[in-house]
């Protein structure tokens, strides 16, 4: 088996124009137009995109894993999509009530990274919560260029609306203690703010690069924020400056790391982006601090 890529091994140019086309801003047609000046050495542009894209192969946590009990559940709505569906996963020896953990995906919808994410966050000692945004239009189609466009047709204001009713449900789980948290990675990392600015009972927020809300609405937080910024993101952290000052204006309680020398979506173990000892220690302040804050 050859040695698994890394961001290291494409060009730079080319990693920024695959941030463009995983966040609509570029066509399939046009990264492969524009990626094919870095193809060398036998390299495609249609190769470089495969290379880039995730690999599900191999999950952390095995979806059969006996230490887990994972179902899919379907809740109500009623400001949302009006029936909305996503992926609870419990420790299999629970004991005693326990922290919540709303789990909000990257803008795929509940592909089996994020499905694996939740597992994880089970085997630390939380149930997880991973919504499926689009699930209105039938769910994660198993394809990550489908659902990536399907992403673009929702209603945006409908998929915040059903994430509401997720930390909803999350508190009302009788297995539960009560107390939520989210964490969130691109688009959900979006998601874990915005959540932060509507929920005042939220015990806790980690957005992985995530955009920020507006800093006006910086006031509304309440819940202590965990925020993983990438070296080599340059789209997410320019908005960071405006949001730090507005945080500390409104005297809400975060610490901010950025990860050096890494790209958007360091995280996602299934793509080269991924950057192992970021990663780690990303995942390790993340586990800590949602204990920390959910008791």
């Amino acid at each position: 088996m050859p040695p698994r890529q890394t961001a290291a091994d494409f060009d730079p140019e080319v990693l920024k124009l695959f941030d463009h086309y995983v966040h609509g801003r570029l066509s399939r047609r046009g990264f492969l137009a524009s990626a094919g000046q870095y193809a060398v050495g036998g390299a495609t542009a249609a190769g470089l995109l495969g290379a880039l894209s995730p690999s599900f192969a191999a999950p952390i946590v095995d979806a059969a894993d006996s230490r887990v009990k994972a179902r899919f559940v379907e809740y109500p709505s009623p400001l949302g999509n009006g029936t909305a569906r996503g992926y609870l996963v419990e420790p299999a020896k629970a004991k005693g009530k326990l922290p919540l953990v709303l789990v909000a995906h990257e803008n795929r919808g509940l592909n089996p990274h994020i499905e694996d994410i939740a597992r994880r966050l089970a085997l630390d000692g939380f149930i997880a919560f991973a919504p499926d945004a689009l699930f209105p239009l039938g769910g994660y189609p198993g394809d990550e260029d489908k659902a990536r466009a399907l992403f673009g047709k929702l209603d945006n204001n409908k998929t915040r609306g059903d994430f509401v009713a997720a930390a909803h449900l999350l508190e009302k789980l009788p297995e539960g203690s009560g107390k939520v948290g989210v964490v969130g990675f691109c688009y959900g990392g979006g998601i874990a703010n915005y959540l932060a600015t509507e929920l005042p009972g939220l015990a806790a927020a980690v957005p992985f690069y995530g955009a920020q809300p507006a800093p006006a609405d910086a006031a509304r937080i309440k819940a202590p924020l965990l925020i993983h910024d990438a070296g080599n993101d340059e789209r997410i952290r320019a908005g960071w400056p405006a949001y730090e000052k507005a945080l500390k204006e409104a005297g809400v309680a975060y610490q901010y790391f950025v990860y050096p020398g890494v790209e958007h979506g360091f995280n996602n173990d299934t793509t080269p982006r991924f950057d192992a000892a970021a990663a780690k220690l990303a995942w390790q302040r993340t586990v800590d601090f949602l204990h920390a804050k959910l008791g």
